[in-house]
């Protein structure tokens, strides 16, 4: 397992070892991926959602902090696909229960355990339709659409999460927040409409298989672009509140993301339309629900998202939704 720290400030992981308690996909760019997931949406759900846009927004990063406090948290965010194999998509079994047959439980969780827990979480959102609770529907969408978001990371689904061994640190940062940081108030955010999903495991490993394959490129093109700048070209030093920390340099964030030839981007899009998906998924199979009759309720406090750091992983009564 990875050590765990205390939080630090974003703007100090832009270059720092990267650990699975830092924050991911940078704040805003999940901010923006859940604020744009509600315009996937059909008009039976699209009013509800942008009624409380914000507060989906805002706490799309609830889930990161959790990190910090909850344990078994930091595993929901990842898994090292890499750990299990030259064809690990071939030796991991789909299904949570199959997989803990074959690894244990205490495996499985040491290196991560991100599909299954989006499985879990599709299901819990269901059960917020069917109770007709609006404090646990914003929160449930809120989460699942920040760990739809890292299943759509590149280095979400590797153990050389951060390019640690292949004298590349900072990388992960580097990629999921100083080029968003950069450019995505540029990017095309539109998907089309949200679809149904089938099955939500077999959508969250369709993700992860996907992220995997573009880790090499994640790599491989940052060190070769490493090999063209000298270190006061690769870096640069900016001012963020009353602190000056150093960063990638403009230059050679644009010139990396120009070799990713969009990836960034595409990967972003990918996470709202999947989120789109799994919010229309669970609302479909509780029945479609008129959500009208939930603005009488009162709405969740401002100060943080309810607490619930339990996960159909440890819920018995949960369980065989994993399958």
């Amino acid at each position: 397992m990875r050590k765990l720290f205390v939080a630090i400030p974003l703007t100090l992981l832009l270059l720092s070892p990267f650990t699975r308690t830092a924050k991911t996909w940078g704040f805003y760019a999940h901010k923006k991926i859940n604020r744009m997931a509600v315009f996937t949406l059909p008009p039976e759900l699209i009013s509800f959602y942008k009624a409380h846009i914000n507060y989906i927004s805002e706490h799309a990063v609830d889930a990161d902090k959790r990190r910090y406090a909850v344990k078994n948290e930091a595993a929901k965010h990842y898994i090292d696909i890499d750990h299990y194999g030259t064809s690990p998509f071939d030796s991991v079994p789909v299904n949570w229960k199959d997989a803990i047959k074959k690894f244990s439980e205490d495996s499985l969780r040491a290196y991560g355990i991100l599909p299954w827990h989006i499985s879990t979480m599709c299901y819990r959102l269901q059960q917020s339709f069917v109770n007709q609770n609006l404090q646990s529907i914003l929160k449930n969408s809120a989460d699942i659409g920040h760990y739809i978001a890292d299943a759509c990371v590149p280095l979400h689904t590797t153990m050389n999460y951060n390019g640690q061994y292949t004298n590349q640190k900072g990388i992960h940062g580097f990629w999921e927040s100083r080029i968003p940081e950069l450019s995505a108030d540029g990017y095309s955010y539109w998907t089309g409409r949200a679809t149904y999903v089938e099955r939500p495991i077999d959508m969250a490993w369709k993700l992860i298989k996907s992220s995997h394959m573009a880790v090499d490129s994640v790599l491989q093109f940052e060190a070769l672009l490493n090999q063209k700048f000298k270190s006061d070209q690769k870096y640069s030093f900016e001012s963020r509140g009353r602190q000056t920390v150093k960063v990638y340099s403009k230059n050679y964030s644009l010139q990396y993301e120009k070799m990713l030839n969009g990836m960034i981007e595409k990967r972003m899009r990918l996470a709202i339309k999947h989120i789109g998906n799994i919010w229309y998924t669970a609302w479909v199979n509780a029945g479609k629900p008129n959500l009208k009759s939930l603005n009488t309720q009162s709405y969740p406090k401002e100060e943080g998202a309810p607490t619930d750091s339990s996960s159909a992983v440890n819920n018995p009564h949960l369980k065989g939704h994993l399958d």
